[in-house]
């Protein structure tokens, strides 16, 4: 992890105002990282920025929205390491017509050892750590023995 991070921004409907209400808490620390969103999230923090930041100019890409494939291409960015923080503001009390993608996130986030916040709590607790603004090197699970297993099961079923 690098001193500018890169941070993966998603939040379901009901969230939608919780998230706002962070990045424009944070706004001044988020400016240097780059954020990557989700499609309606991300158009409303560009718009947030827009609006109430004249002269701020973050670094923020949009990928789709999260049911039409967002969530997949963060859970990409996750696999390839190019995400370093995610804080997806999740809503516990609705059922998402996606909600296993939304699973596959945070169980891809504890595979790669990915920082993950679900609520707000959690996210300033995140940003407000020391480790925020310096390089971090987190600790990658070695899953050598598992692709060596699952190796040996595909050439038994060969055989």
């Amino acid at each position: 992890m690098e001193e500018v991070k890169n941070i993966g921004l998603v939040a379901h409907d009901a969230r939608k105002h919780d998230i706002l209400e962070w990045v424009r808490y944070n706004a001044e620390k988020l400016a240097p990282h780059n954020m990557i969103c989700t499609g309606t999230t991300g158009q409303l923090i560009i718009d947030m920025f827009k609006n109430e930041f004249q002269g701020v100019s973050p670094r923020i890409t949009k990928l789709k929205s999260g049911p039409l494939g967002g969530d997949q291409q963060m859970g990409a960015l996750i696999a390839e390491g190019k995400l370093d923080i995610l804080i997806f503001m999740t809503d516990p009390m609705t059922t998402q017509p996606h909600d296993v993608d939304v699973k596959a996130l945070v169980r891809l986030c504890t595979v790669y050892n990915t920082v993950i916040a679900c609520n707000k709590s959690s996210a300033d607790f995140i940003i407000s750590s020391p480790l925020f603004d310096q390089p971090y090197e987190p600790v990658v699970h070695d899953y050598t023995g598992y692709l060596l297993r699952e190796a040996l099961e595909e050439e038994k079923e060969e055989a």
